[in-house]
């Protein structure tokens, strides 16, 4: 059976407006993306890190409980699980301070084997990390050379802009191992200085095969060699747009995964097929900014699968 493996960092959202705390979500942006397709009872492992600590044993059990597989995932008894507060703007925007206490010795756990066509996602700073980057780059490149559909969302920050020079060669080098690259408008700007979808694909398409930019309100871009499209998205008034890209990468995870598409065959899809590809994506990352959480609720995901939609 074609599996679904996430590696990425797991926090603790505290979520605070108006100077007071709304919400506490186990969070990080792979996770959040799993949580979603467990909810969707897609067979999704996370490899990930965490304590041994209270919170650590709160963020084990909110997964389990939501159907993802945390088997792989390294718990740590010398520091505490990560946190990270999140203020929310006048849009509803998140800017972030993280709290970390994490050991020297990281990620020591022995990494799954993957399989030809299984499902890898990974991206944000945690895919760059240099305390972890060879033992990443070593799981996805390997997960590559199998016949892995990887899909890297860079989600680079404006708090890592300083270490930019340092950075932007590994963030190409993900690129390089990637099936499909799922990048914001924002990403593109601040890591290579390009404003639209079609200075992106020029820089990407030196890397890989296939671009999908999001573009908030302007609609979402894909670009492969054989294709090129727009598709609108709804405009609507978040409460929080903290799980929107993440959603977004498990919607079109969630469509690839059910549709049965691999990726040999990115090259080879059409307008219809990227339809249903991209407006999943929408309407996931739609239903998660209507809310404090950071993924699809349960019933959301209920109406999808009982509706059969792709």
């Amino acid at each position: 059976m074609r599996r679904i493996f996430g590696i990425g960092e797991t926090v603790l959202d505290i979520i605070f407006k108006n100077g007071q705390p709304q919400a506490a979500k186990p969070g990080g942006s792979v996770l959040n993306s799993m949580v979603s397709m467990g909810r969707m009872g897609l067979p999704v492992s996370f490899i990930s890190e965490y304590g041994l600590d209270d919170v650590g044993y709160l963020i084990d059990n909110f997964l389990k409980d939501n159907g993802v597989n945390t088997s792989v995932v390294n718990r740590f008894n010398k520091g505490n699980t990560s946190l990270a507060l999140a203020f929310l703007d006048d849009k509803n925007d998140a800017h972030y301070t993280f709290y970390k206490d994490i050991p020297g010795k990281r990620l020591d756990i022995e990494f799954p084997e993957t399989r030809k066509d299984d499902i890898i996602q990974f991206g944000s700073f945690y895919a760059i990390w240099p305390e972890i980057r060879s033992k990443v780059k070593q799981f996805v490149e390997s997960a590559k050379q199998k016949g892995g559909f990887i899909i890297y969302d860079p989600n680079f920050r404006q708090s890592h802009l300083s270490e930019l020079d340092v950075l932007k060669p590994m963030i190409i080098e993900n690129m390089q191992m990637a099936s499909l690259i799922r990048g914001s408008d924002e990403d593109f700007k601040t890591i290579f200085g390009v404003s639209n979808a079609d200075e992106a694909w020029n820089v990407v398409k030196a890397y890989c095969r296939c671009l999908v930019y999001t573009a908030n309100t302007e609609g979402v871009f894909v670009r492969t060699s054989s294709f090129s499209g727009k598709f609108e998205i709804q405009k609507i008034d978040p409460v929080s747009t903290i799980g929107a890209g993440d959603n977004f990468n498990a919607g079109m995870i969630t469509s690839i995964y059910r549709n049965g598409i691999l990726r040999d065959q990115l090259d080879t899809l059409d307008t219809d097929s990227w339809q249903k590809i991209i407006k999943p994506a929408i309407s996931f990352a739609t239903h998660v900014c209507l809310s404090y959480e950071n993924y699809i609720s349960s019933e959301f995901a209920e109406i999808i699968k009982s509706n059969k939609q792709d």
